[in-house]
């Protein structure tokens, strides 16, 4: 088995991002944060790149979150903040790509998945593609402001509410009613729906691109409040500690939340 990675690929003005970390459904172990952020500042440093499309290897996962695994290792509260702090830096580099960007989306895309299919201009996705960010029920962490702010912006406040504060999962057929989805497309057919995409997005004046990339960019994200005394909170808690433990155990239970 490979070494957990995010590979990048040019072929004339479109770059390739693939999510390889397979049996563990493409979840981002740190390393692969890092490369996602490296190859983001690749693609918005090539004025050659005109769109960027995102893709998990394997069929059965865009990105499933982050790899649990490392918070085991937190001791406090500040361990969170640091935390949050470095996926907004790696995210960030994702909202500056001034090209348009596709997610293609098959199976899960939850947790740090679905924060990067909001971070694309365009989602399409299979008919078995599910959505969510269910912490509140497994981890009992929380998400940054600049997380909720994407994710919110992308898929709408009311369905990321249910996703976080319900821990509901949602199916394409779902959310391509809200415009989270562009399509819905048969695996099949999926290469063909991609190719036309990218070819119609390339012809897009490139100056008209990345303007209006930059100013819906300033307009989502400027101005966001700073919560790191609540990160800390919730990051240095109890209930944190005892959700990682039954996560990497693999309990089948809810964990009882103290609240503490």
């Amino acid at each position: 088995m490979s070494e957990p990675r995010v590979t990048y690929e040019k072929t004339g003005d479109v770059a390739h991002v693939r999510f390889d970390n397979p049996g563990a459904y493409n979840a981002l172990t740190s390393a692969m944060w890092l490369q996602l952020r490296d190859i983001a500042g690749r693609i918005t440093e090539d004025p050659s790149v005109r769109v960027a499309v995102f893709r998990g290897v394997g069929g059965k996962a865009f990105v499933s979150g982050t790899d649990i695994s490392g918070f085991a290792t937190f001791t406090s509260g500040a361990d969170g903040v640091a935390y949050e702090r470095s996926g907004d830096d790696c995210m960030r580099a994702l909202d500056a790509i001034p090209v348009t960007t596709i997610a293609v989306i098959d199976g899960w895309a939850v947790g740090g998945g679905l924060n990067i299919a909001a971070a694309c201009d365009f989602r399409i996705a299979t008919p078995d593609a599910r959505f969510g960010s269910p912490i509140g029920r497994t981890l009992g962490n929380c998400l940054s402001p600049l997380s909720l702010a994407r994710i919110g912006g992308a898929i709408g406040v009311a369905a990321a509410k249910r996703m976080v504060l319900l821990g509901e999962i949602f199916g394409a057929q779902d959310l391509l009613p809200t415009g989270f989805l562009l399509r819905i497309v048969e695996p099949e057919a999926i290469d063909a729906e991609i190719e036309s995409l990218c070819r119609r997005a390339a012809e897009n004046a490139p100056l008209t691109t990345r303007a209006t990339k930059e100013i819906l960019r300033r307009m989502a994200f400027e101005g966001l409040p700073e919560v790191d005394d609540l990160i800390a909170r919730v990051y240095g808690s109890d209930d944190f500690r005892r959700g990682v433990s039954a996560f990497l155990a693999k309990t089948k239970a809810l964990p009882t939340w103290a609240g503490q």
